[in-house]
């Protein structure tokens, strides 16, 4: 299996992590058997969280391959904020873990400036991490989040964290396009090494995983991390990393172009239609769709399952009231639209922009969406 830096650490990944959130779905037996597979089959780096089931995952992965801690990357994660909080928990992870080390600890979803403040502080996790680092209980310290890549960006201007982990898709690309256009950049220019999860968009590429892995591994990532459940899983992923080809650029536009999870609803962010008569920064106003829900709320339930789906992952990151704020403080929102129809023609996805603009006014502010009706 191909193998990348792990940024400046010194460690190399194989390109296909195992993720352990979803051993908790699993009793011991399958998850032993997935570990071994995994790591047979020349994967290298395993991750998981001490909030994965409340340590479930940690310890089923002490349990399944401890023995061949030399095999493997280790990675798990800190959700606690304090100082005495972050050590204890390590200590925790390290038992459950059956190791004396881990390879990479990850400051778990820090979803806001406040959050990132309280871990920088003097009482903070991260001088927790730093001790343990001193100590050889842990080589390296990063971060991780999904979504929004601002706070991400403030964390690595303001210290020196070696990996970053964050959600890269095809379809949040679309929802959150300054991951790769401002915060892998910016990591990979001070040498941290950048971890890719949620790969197939925590299963909403279910559809297309061969267009979603390709599209993942094509960028410029230490390694992409999947959760496994299944055997049949596991054998489609490492076949799939066999056989990658790097997609182009025609590759990757024909993609944005013709996936079906993006049709003619998602706004990809290519700004052709800027320039609103009525000074609507409509750009601006889908980007705060995708922070809200992922541009899924689009008002078609005729697939039961799939509607169900999106239902279940459209507020994942927990960001809509953030969006709802800023859409609040526009000087002109959505509701400024005439239905000109001069946006129109200059969409080449043939996103119905006036229809968007309306369901977009519809979520975020309810007091007044109800006036489409």
């Amino acid at each position: 299996m191909e193998k990348r830096k792990l940024g400046n650490t010194g460690l190399e990944t194989t390109v296909l992590g195992f993720g352990g959130f979803h051993l908790c779905e699993v009793p011991y037996p399958v998850a032993a058997e997935l570990l071994n597979a995994y790591l047979d089959g020349g994967g290298n780096y395993i991750e998981t969280a001490p909030s994965y089931g409340d340590g479930e995952s940690e310890i089923k992965i002490g349990r399944a391959v401890a023995h061949r801690r030399n095999e493997y990357v280790l990675a798990t994660k800190a959700h606690d904020r304090d100082y005495a909080g972050c050590k204890a928990r390590l200590e925790q992870s390290l038992q459950n873990l059956r190791t004396d080390r881990i390879d990479l600890l990850l400051m778990h979803a820090v979803d806001s400036n406040e959050t990132l403040e309280k871990i920088l502080s003097p009482d903070g996790a991260l001088r927790a991490a730093e001790e343990a680092k001193i100590q050889g209980k842990i080589g390296h310290i990063g971060i991780s989040m999904h979504g929004q890549p601002d706070v991400l960006v403030e964390a690595l201007k303001r210290y020196d964290f070696e990996a970053v982990m964050t959600t890269i898709n095809y379809f949040d690309h679309c929802n959150f396009p300054s991951i790769l256009g401002e915060l892998v950049p910016l990591a990979r220019k001070k040498g941290a090494a950048v971890i890719l999860m949620k790969a197939l968009g925590d299963g909403y590429l279910h559809r297309s995983p061969e267009a979603a892995f390709r599209f993942a591994l094509s960028q410029p990532v230490s390694v992409v991390v999947a959760g496994i459940n299944t055997r049949e899983m596991l054998e489609m992923d490492l076949e799939l990393v066999g056989t990658h080809r790097p997609m182009t650029e025609e590759e990757v536009e024909g993609l944005l172009r013709t996936a079906p999870e993006l049709g003619n609803y998602v706004c990809r962010q290519c700004g052709a239609c800027a320039g609103c008569p009525q000074g609507i920064d409509i750009p601006g106003i889908f980007l705060l769709e995708g922070i809200f829900d992922r541009q899924m709320g689009d008002g078609d339930v005729a697939d039961a399952g799939n509607y169900a789906l999106k239902e279940r992952l459209k507020h994942w990151f927990g960001t809509k009231e953030r969006a709802e704020r800023e859409y609040a403080a526009l000087d002109i929102d959505a509701k400024a639209c005439t239905g000109c129809g001069e946006c129109m023609p200059k969409c080449p996805y043939a996103v119905d922009i006036i229809a968007k603009l309306r369901n977009v006014d519809y979520k975020l502010d309810r007091e007044y969406g109800k006036i489409y009706e």
